[in-house]
């Protein structure tokens, strides 16, 4: 249980987080990481604290209340966090609700997917509408102003925008990681855990976000903290949406996804910054990955047990 916790805390913000922080990050590159580190687990520790308060012992906001804890931790509950690592090192943007939660609950699967699918398609097409707007005007002078110092107006915006964002995020996300423990966690258990998972954040700061990160800088114009803002309110909206629509698990990495691909598809289209054509296999690229990522999800929730049952 323990080693299931541990392993998810650290492969969950390695891959996951990083894409909610990834452009704070980028767009903050020149500030000192332990700042950064700072505010992210300030907000990390209050929406833990508040929902361990307010429902008793629960951390998930209600999102692991379909999931039960299993009688018996077997070896292959904590498989999946370490795959999870294996493909975070070769830069693959997968899905940790997938990967983790579907060994707990493979029925939940289908629920998961369906609602992961509705907020990649949403995330997509508010993208193309917003980025078609103002791809010509806001982007555009944020692309030929880069080398200029952003107001200090951007600055509190964008740090706004992204303590929203990765509070949303967790709210959805911190199920996948609190799903090793017991549903209801006494304080010993609460401390310990916000005492690990500041330890795992502050070596993903330092490394500056490792391999994932590159999905983020890849992307035009993404370092810029005027970009990044807006990035972050519009990512952070669609979480809002959908944990009021439902506490079924979601992949946060579809909606994050999503938005990326209709951004970067209406600012080609828009400012012809590279041929159309290449932005559609960068697209098609992220896009496959997270599919890799739902079919490994699938395979060591159904081969994991059969394995189990035969070896003892």
């Amino acid at each position: 249980m323990i080693v299931g916790f541990l392993a998810a805390s650290y492969s969950i913000v390695a891959n996951d987080a990083i894409q909610t922080l990834g452009t704070f990050l980028s767009s903050n590159s020149k500030r000192p990481w332990w700042v950064l580190w700072l505010f992210a687990c300030s907000i990390l520790v209050a929406v833990l604290v508040y929902s361990w308060v307010v429902n008793g012992g629960d951390v998930s906001y209600g999102r692991l209340s379909k999931v039960p804890v299993p009688q018996t931790f077997h070896w292959y509950f904590v498989v999946p966090p370490f795959v999870l690592l294996a493909l975070t090192r070769l830069g693959v943007p997968v899905s940790t609700t997938f990967l983790i939660l579907t060994i707990f609950a493979p029925k939940n699967l289908v629920k998961m997917a369906t609602k992961s699918g509705m907020g990649y398609l949403l995330a997509f097409a508010l993208a193309i509408v917003v980025y078609s707007v103002t791809a010509k005007t806001l982007e555009k002078r944020f692309i030929d102003s880069a080398k200029e110092e952003p107001s200090k107006l951007w600055v509190v915006l964008q740090w706004g925008s992204t303590g929203f964002l990765w509070s949303q995020w967790l709210i959805q996300d911190l199920a996948n990681i609190f799903v090793y423990l017991p549903r209801k966690l006494e304080l010993t258990y609460l401390v310990g855990a916000i005492v690990a998972m500041l330890a795992l954040h502050a070596y993903t700061f330092y490394t500056a976000g490792g391999e994932i990160q590159k999905i983020v800088t890849s992307k035009t114009n993404t370092g810029d903290i005027r970009a990044a803002t807006i990035i972050d309110f519009l990512f952070g909206i669609i979480l809002l949406i959908f944990k009021e629509y439902s506490k079924i698990p979601m992949s946060t990495t579809w909606v994050f996804l999503g938005l990326l691909a209709g951004r970067e598809l209406a600012m080609t289209r828009a400012l012809h910054l590279r041929p159309m054509k290449e932005t559609g296999k960068i697209v098609a690229l992220d896009g496959g990955k997270a599919v890799a990522g739902l079919v490994v999800s699938v395979v060591l929730a159904v081969v994991l047990p059969k394995i189990a049952a035969v070896v003892g």
